[in-house]
C-alpha cells in the first residue's frame, strides 16, 4: 500500500473522459505528459487513477505505465482490478492458489487517507491522435496541430530548451507537422510492441503499401508476442506492406547495430523517448502510436491516422 509518510513523492491521476477516434494509450500517455511537464513526478511514483484507467485493457495499462518515466516518475502504477486478475489467470505460469493471490492482491491499492506530494486531473474527453514535436515526450501537439512558440513567460532554462529543440528539429513556430516527410518508421519498443500494437498497425496496413522513400520497421516486444502475431498473420500483412519483419529486441529504439536513422532523417516511432541522437546521431524522432506510425508509413509524411480507415 502506499501509505502516508511514504518515502516516495507520491502523485494521483484521476483521468476521466472517453477518447476520440484513433487516440490510443499512447497518445493518452503523451498528452497528459505534455501538461504536466516532463519533471512533474519528481522521482517519486506516478499513480494513474480514474474512470478512463478503469476502463482501459491491460495492454493499455502497460504503455501508460511505461511512459510514466518520461515524468520524471521512478515507477507509475495503477491499482489492481477485475481487467488485471481476469489478465493473470489468462497468462503462462498463473499463481497454482491463484485464489490465494487474488486475495492478497485486491490490497495493493492506496488507502483513501494516503498524503500525496501532488494531485492532478486531466480530461480526455475528445483527445485525437498526439505526435512529439521537440526532444523530450512533454514537447507534445496534436497530429494536426501546429509547433508552439517558445512562451516568453516560461523559466529561461524551459524556454531554450524549446529554442534548441526546434532548431535540432528543423521546424518553426506555427508549422504543421502534417504533410512533413518523414523516411523511416519504427513500431516495436517495450511501449508499443505488444499483440494489440501490431493488431492497431496492421489494421491500417492492411491492402496498403509504405511509401517508396519509408524504411519501415516492426519489431515485436517478444518472442511469444512475435509468435502469436504470426498465427494471426500479422506478419503477412506487414511484409506485404514493404516493412521488415523482425526479431524481437530494442533495435531502433535506441539504435542498436544498424537500425539507426540517418543524420536529418525524420523518424516517426512508437518508442518512448525523443532526446538528440536516441535513435542516430543527427536522428529527428517524432513520438506517436503505432496507428500513427503506420499512417506515416502509407503517405511518406506524418499523417493522421484518422484519415486512412481500414480497407
Amino acid at each position: 500500500m502506499l501509505a502516508r509518510g511514504c518515502n516516495f513523492a507520491c502523485r494521483s491521476a484521476g483521468i476521466t473522459g472517453q477518447r476520440g477516434p484513433g487516440a490510443t494509450a499512447k497518445d493518452l500517455a503523451l498528452a497528459i505528459i505534455a501538461q504536466i511537464g516532463v519533471e512533474a513526478a519528481g522521482g517519486g511514483v506516478l499513480e494513474f487513477t480514474g474512470p478512463t484507467i478503469s476502463a482501459m485493457s491491460m495492454e493499455e495499462r502497460f504503455t501508460l505505465c511505461n511512459m510514466g518515466i518520461e515524468a520524471s516518475a521512478r515507477s507509475a502504477i495503477i491499482a489492481p482490478d477485475a481487467t488485471t486478475f481476469a489478465y493473470v489467470a489468462r497468462r503462462p505460469l498463473v499463481p497454482a492458489q491463484l485464489d490465494m493471490a487474488l486475495a492478497s492482491w485486491r490490497k495493493l491499492k492506496t488507502e483513501p487517507n494516503a498524503a500525496f506530494a501532488g494531485e492532478f486531473e486531466f480530461d480526455c474527453t475528445g483527445l485525437g491522435p498526439q505526435i512529439s514535436w521537440g526532444t523530450n515526450p512533454g514537447q507534445t501537439i496534436g497530429v494536426d496541430g501546429r509547433v508552439p512558440e517558445p512562451s516568453h513567460d516560461a523559466p529561461l532554462q524551459k524556454r531554450e530548451a524549446a529554442e534548441r529543440a526546434l532548431s535540432y528539429m528543423g521546424l518553426v513556430p506555427g508549422q504543421r507537422l502534417l504533410g512533413l516527410p518523414v523516411q523511416t518508421v519504427f513500431i516495436g519498443s517495450c511501449t508499443n510492441s505488444r499483440l494489440s500494437d501490431l493488431e492497431r498497425a496492421a489494421s491500417i496496413l492492411k491492402g496498403r503499401r509504405i511509401a517508396p522513400h519509408v524504411r519501415a520497421l516492426a519489431v515485436p516486444g517478444s518472442t511469444q508476442v512475435k509468435r502469436e502475431a504470426e498465427v494471426l498473420g500479422l506478419d503477412r500483412i506487414f511484409r506485404a506492406a514493404g516493412f521488415e519483419w523482425r526479431e524481437s529486441g530494442c533495435s531502433m529504439c535506441v539504435g542498436m547495430n544498424a537500425d539507426r536513422v540517418e543524420a536529418g532523417d525524420r523518424c516517426v516511432s512508437t518508442s518512448n523517448r525523443n532526446f538528440e541522437g536516441r535513435q542516430g546521431q543527427g536522428a529527428r524522432t517524432h513520438l506517436a502510436s503505432p496507428l500513427t506510425a503506420a499512417a506515416a508509413a502509407i503517405a511518406g509524411c506524418i499523417a493522421d491516422p484518422r484519415a486512412l480507415a481500414p480497407l
